[in-house]
């Protein structure tokens, strides 16, 4: 008789919280969706995920709202969301930041394996090597050599420590072996603002946001990180070509959740965004400006980060990385 009375209330426990998930699903959203962006505007986590809010939106009928919590890296932001409820109406729109961070800075307020779960990815895109025009080099291998000839004189500026322009330089330093100052900003755009202005001499950064700059020759590109050349700058050779051999550093976005929201609507804002990123609408104008959509299930997605803390975790040790 006890074993029936645990086994049935076993039963009527498994019962209530299946009920309760297909609630939620069935209900969600409900009220307007927060996505944090923990970086400034205008640079690509910013700008996809402003898209991919709008169109979220328009599947949902209800508001898919931005919040920019730019700041330590991304660090603020995603803590915000770490300690938000797990109830699917704070998402997170994170890139490879997040992944560098679980090694770069170990001693943040929250893990990124431990507290989130992926939702799904958005896209990737190839970075570009460009310097100011005042900088003679006009191939990498002469950037290399003025490098090596003056050691410490060339700086490098990014959007903060943990970003994917940041560990590109980093990555840059270590492969190429030479010695440059690294010139952390809050913001993509103050990083992008003062190479304009000459205040630095070169970055990576997205092809997806340098590419009209490049093209008005207002930075002079060098090369680009893919392994395989890009298709916006064809002629352009890659990292690799270019004899940094094995070089590959791209940025890639998408989104995570708090642990705790429901399989449900996980299995609904995946499938939504991977029906949005599959438009061939979409992937053309996206392919225009140099970013590829990524489809992967939630499991899937949660692999790919794993791979991804481990694969920059090698490259911090290596480098002697640290947090500016």
């Amino acid at each position: 008789m006890g074993y029936s009375f645990k086994r049935l209330g076993f039963i009527l426990i498994l019962t209530i919280g299946l009920t309760s998930a297909q609630a939620i699903a069935q209900s969600y959203p409900n009220r307007p969706v927060k996505i944090i962006v923990p970086f400034s505007a205008g640079g690509p986590a910013d700008n996809f995920g402003r898209f991919i809010a709008q169109r979220l939106q328009e599947v949902f009928k209800q508001p898919f709202v931005i919040e920019n919590k730019p700041g330590a890296g991304s660090v603020i932001g995603t803590d915000f969301v770490a300690k938000s409820p797990a109830d699917g109406y704070t998402l997170l729109m994170m890139s490879n930041a997040q992944t560098v961070n679980e090694s770069l800075i170990p001693n943040k307020p929250y893990s990124l394996l431990k507290d989130f779960v992926g939702v799904a990815p958005i896209n990737y895109s190839d970075l570009i090597l460009v310097v100011n025009p005042s900088i003679k080099a006009r191939s990498v291998a002469e950037l290399i050599a003025f490098a090596r000839a003056h050691p410490g004189k060339l700086n490098y500026a990014s959007s903060g420590s943990g970003t994917p322009y940041h560990m590109a330089g980093e990555l840059f330093k270590q492969m190429a072996q030479v010695d440059m100052i690294h010139v952390p900003y809050k913001t993509s755009s103050g990083a992008r603002t003062d190479i304009l202005g000459g205040q630095v001499d070169l970055m990576f950064d997205a092809v997806t946001t340098m590419t009209d700059l490049v093209r008005e020759a207002k930075v002079i590109g060098l090369a680009t990180t893919g392994l395989t050349r890009s298709a916006i700058f064809p002629g352009m050779a890659t990292m690799d070509e270019a004899g940094v051999k094995g070089f590959e550093a791209t940025v890639w976005v998408g989104l995570m959740a708090p642990k705790g929201v429901p399989d449900t609507v996980i299995d609904q804002l995946n499938t939504a965004i991977g029906k949005i990123v599959s438009d061939p609408e979409v992937k053309l104008m996206w392919g225009q400006r140099g970013a590829q959509p990524l489809v992967m299930s939630p499991a899937d997605f949660d692999r790919y980060i794993k791979r991804d803390v481990a694969k920059w975790a090698r490259i911090v040790q290596l480098s002697g990385a640290k947090p500016d």
